[in-house]
């Protein structure tokens, strides 16, 4: 060792070597060979003082490679070193101070009411620092951006103006150190020039007035009518644009956003140019009577349009439908994502973006913002990162922040990503410009979500007739005295910095005046539909001829389906399957072969097959969905050796349809609402969600009422998403009997979903085929087999896949109960049935018709009427369930049998019951055996 790395050469490095320094001084044998040499060679003044810690790389050399600059020599005693030495570490960690803690010191509060305690780890003198040392140049590492030395003084100011500005940031709980420096740069040179252009300025001034000005045009117009206005927060608008345009100039060509209904007119207004002569005829209801839907109020309608960026390109620009459950859109935008960049390929990610407006209330108390966090960086649902935009109005409805959350940010949740989070004061632009650019390098460099936190208010109370003072007094006492955003920054333009003069302010605001009068005269001509949905409008178009009830050719030629079934149960050479899946797949070519009948797993994989193999795609996710909850599916086999995943379904033939299947996060909500919105952009596709047992999607019930049983009579948007819910009454307890059936069917109506219970793998094979080539698409709802997937009478044969077709009613078997003799007809619907059979077969009893209803809704009353009128009008009507009386089919089924066949069966089933089942296994026997016998018993 004949010379130091410089990389030791700084900090409390310097201060080590010091000490190794004076020790070999005083004796030569008391250092290793290496340093004892590295001394001698550098002579008795080479080292100590002379020997100053140098700094790191510049900016300039980490970034681009270039030499590190070295300190300037200086004078002085090993002890003098000592103390530079320590200064030296002491002023590292007071940089590292503001980059972590900068934040809390930041002004970000536009009505000054968040509390900033000076934090003592940002005091020089908490580090040994006096104020007689602010003036000693000292190396400027770490921060980036100055001389390789400054006057300490200089750094401070350098790392107030960075941290502790009009925007503050969280990121050093980051891990990757590349990715924290790379923030570090950028957050530290921006104050090295304007953030903002002349044009630049006058753009934002002008968004700000267009965003003012509308609110006012409907607050005349419509005084005390909810608007839910944006008035306070209207800073929100040139962030969007500042926002579009820094991603459209790295690559972003297509957005969309999912908000909520605060600031979403305005958002409508002048982001997406929606005509605002249309929005207030919204208002007076001129549309209502052409609408034969019930459809919803203006505030959240979606809309799309070509957005023009400041750099000239233009940006696709969706906005989603959204419900008044606030969050409840995010994972629906990030499935629609995922869709539109996986129709694209490798490029997608780069090129399409979701963008999210939440609220601050919202995005801390809301459970499913969380999950859709957690689904970021998941295989199966990463969208390339989202940028998360917080209108932050400190308040929510009438609750403070200190009543609605036990954190210091509402983004602190967002802190589990490890990805930036910019907190910024809503009135002050060039911070609000600066975190949105920020932002969307951060997202198109590395692929991950990242949240900017705007810290405005809400100038009216949380709608336009409610009255905030009641709760809020003081906090709406210095809301009415505050100047509008525009206001604050017009001012700041003209006299801070000089940068615009009073007239041409002036002229901006009547400009916007101008134009706003503008758009309500006159007949403007009807949007054009962006180019960019010209593709899913014409992919749609496909889906949208026929109705529910048309026929649906389902069949495939016996000789395909086998090729088909061998080619997917055939594992590639070298594959090493376990033990047992090498046996499950003989049995399942036996099933190929006609050897045994076919059961509920391979019926399921034929229908995949044969979808993907005409070019439909298949994508199915839930907790457990590769193997199967229940072990029976192994559509993802996993080599024991490598750990590698094969899925057979995925290569069965060149140009076949995509097939995927994701083992999901715990979560039901936002994966169900990720896999609607994948289903909206993907009409071609077969996409299902299962849960791991039916009960499941109660924690997915928003999604259900307020997307998919609902989002046709509100919003005209389809949707062909597919539910497997596992259902069926095994004695495994409340939570594991029932998906809560009745739930479903008591939100059927006008054709808006399919709820199927399906007995035999053909019916199965056939209703997923059927879902797939309908020309129409309808929610689908499975109460999907748990103890039929290995029965040994659930089976069907290659022919009945084959040649067959989805019947909602499959008759009696004439040769168990023929109509001659039958004097009662029971009515049920899944695993029941088999129970129903057997007991039957026991008893000899062939008075007893058992007619299955494997589709439930829409309700076959035309088939019911025909098995009905097999037997008479004589015959006593059943109907049967394992559910309890106030559950499953009966709450609704007694009306609509009524309708269909003109009388009300008798009904055989559970007692009413608040719990779904009991836990007791005896007594669930019993109830069980009690049904059975209540629909095959005869008085006498």
């Amino acid at each position: 060792m004949t010379s130091l790395p410089q990389s030791l050469l700084t900090g409390d490095n310097a201060a080590f070597i010091d000490a190794l320094y004076e020790s070999w001084l005083r004796d030569p044998g008391s250092a290793a060979p290496d340093w004892a040499a590295l001394f001698a060679a550098h002579g008795a003044d080479g080292i100590g003082a002379g020997w100053s810690p140098r700094p790191a790389p510049s900016t300039a050399s980490v970034f681009q490679g270039g030499p590190a600059p070295t300190a300037p020599a200086a004078g002085g005693s090993v002890g003098d070193s000592r103390v530079v030495a320590q200064r030296q570490s002491a002023v590292a960690q007071l940089i590292n101070a503001y980059r972590v803690r900068g934040h809390t010191q930041a002004a970000i509060d536009p009505l000054n009411n968040r509390e900033i305690v000076p934090h003592p780890e940002l005091q020089p003198e908490f580090y040994g620092l006096s104020a007689a040392e602010l003036d000693e140049v000292v190396s400027t590492r770490p921060m980036f951006g100055m001389p390789p030395f400054a006057p300490l003084k200089d750094i401070l100011t350098r790392a107030r103006r960075a941290y502790c500005g009009g925007f503050g940031v969280e990121f050093m709980n980051i891990g990757d150190i590349h990715k924290k420096r790379w923030l570090q740069q950028r957050i530290e040179t921006l104050q090295d020039g304007p953030i903002l252009r002349r044009d630049e300025e006058l753009r934002a001034l002008r968004f700000l007035s267009d965003a003012e000005n509308f609110e006012r045009l409907l607050h005349n117009r419509f005084p005390g009518t909810k608007r839910f206005s944006v008035e306070g927060a209207e800073t929100l608008v040139p962030l969007l644009d500042f926002l579009l345009s820094a991603v459209a100039e790295r690559g972003v060509d297509e957005v969309i956003l999912g908000m909520a209904h605060r600031g979403r007119l305005n958002v409508l207004a002048n982001i997406l140019q929606k005509p605002v002569r249309q929005i207030v005829e919204e208002f007076q209801g001129a549309h209502a009577g052409a609408w034969s839907r019930s459809g919803d109020v203006k505030y959240h309608l979606g809309y799309s349009s070509e957005y023009a960026c400041a750099g000239g390109q233009k940006v696709l620009l969706s906005l989603a439908f959204n419900p008044s459950h606030l969050e409840a859109v995010d994972p629906v935008v990030e499935g629609r994502v995922r869709a539109r960049q996986d129709r694209r390929g490798p490029g997608g990610p780069a090129a399409v973006m979701p963008l999210l407006i939440h609220g601050d209330a919202a995005f801390a108390g809301q459970g499913v913002v969380t999950e859709t966090l957690n689904l970021s960086q998941l295989p199966g649902y990463r969208t390339g990162g989202t940028v998360h935009v917080i209108v932050n109005n400190q308040i929510g409805f009438t609750t403070s922040p200190a009543d609605a959350r036990s954190t210091e940010y509402a983004t602190d949740v967002a802190r589990m990503l490890q990805v930036p989070i910019f907190h910024v004061n809503g009135e002050d632009v060039e911070a609000v410009a600066a975190v949105a650019r920020l932002a969307a390098e951060w997202r198109q460099t590395y692929a991950e979500d990242v949240v900017i936190d705007m810290y405005c208010y809400r100038k009216h109370g949380h709608n336009e007739g409610d009255e905030p003072s009641f709760t809020q007094p003081l906090l709406y006492e210095a809301i009415r005295a505050k100047p509008t955003p525009r206001a604050v920054y017009a001012q700041k333009m003209v006299q801070k910095l000089g940068h615009l003069t009073q007239q041409e302010v002036d002229g901006v605001l009547a400009d916007s005046i101008n134009r706003l009068e503008a758009c309500l005269t006159g007949d403007p001509a009807p949007p054009s539909l962006p180019e960019g949905r010209r593709e899913v409008v014409a992919l749609w178009s496909r889906f949208t001829r026929g109705t529910v009830h048309d026929p649906v050719d389902t069949s495939v030629p016996r000789e395909h389906l086998q090729a088909l079934l061998r080619r997917a149960n055939t594992v590639p050479e070298g594959f090493s399957a376990h033990r047992k899946i090498e046996r499950l797949l003989q049995q399942r070519m036996q099933m190929v072969d006609g050897e045994h009948p076919v059961d509920w797993a391979v019926a399921e994989q034929a229908a995949w097959a044969s979808l993907v193999d005409e070019g439909y795609g298949v994508r199915l996710s839930g907790q457990d969905s590769g193997r199967g909850t229940f072990s029976h599916r192994h559509a993802a086999l996993t080599d024991i050796r490598t750990g590698r995943e094969h899925l057979p379904l995925a290569h069965l033939s060149e140009g076949q349809g995509r097939f995927e299947v994701y083992d999901s996060s715990l979560s039901e909500a936002a994966v169900l609402g990720f896999d609607y919105g994948y289903g909206l952009e993907a009409p071609d596709h077969l996409v299902m969600w299962e849960a791991q047992f039916g009960d499941f999607a109660n924690g997915a019930q928003i999604i259900f009422d307020n997307f998919i049983v609902s989002g046709e009579q509100k919003w005209a948007r389809n949707s062909g998403v597919v539910m497997l819910l596992p259902h069926g009454y095994e004695g495994q307890g409340p939570e594991h009997s029932s998906a809560r059936l009745e739930r479903f069917l008591q939100s059927c109506a006008e054709d808006n979903i399919i709820v199927a219970n399906c007995t035999t793998p053909a019916s199965f094979f056939h209703l997923l085929r059927r879902q797939a080539r309908m020309t129409v698409r309808k929610p689908l709802v499975v109460m999907a087999p748990k103890s039929l997937l290995r029965h040994p009478e659930c089976v069907s044969s290659l022919d009945e896949l084959a040649s067959g077709a989805f019947r909602p009613v499959l008759p009696e078997v004439e040769a168990e109960a023929a109509p001659g003799v039958v004097r009662r007809v029971v009515f049920c619907s899944g695993k029941v049935y088999y129970e129903l059979r057997a007991a039957r077969r026991a008893r000899g009893e062939h008075r007893v018709a058992l007619v299955r209803l494997e589709q439930l809704y829409p309700f076959p009353a035309d088939a019911v009427r025909a098995e009905l009128g097999r037997y008479g009008d004589g015959v006593e009507l059943v109907w049967c369930q394992e559910e309890p009386r106030n559950m499953g089919p009966w709450p609704v089924f007694d009306e609509w049998f009524s309708e269909a066949v003109g009388r009300v069966p008798r009904y055989a089933g559970r007692k009413v019951a608040a719990a779904p089942a009991t836990g007791f296994p005896e007594l669930h026997k019993a109830e069980q055996a009690a049904l059975i016998d209540a629909a095959l018993s005869f008085p006498g």
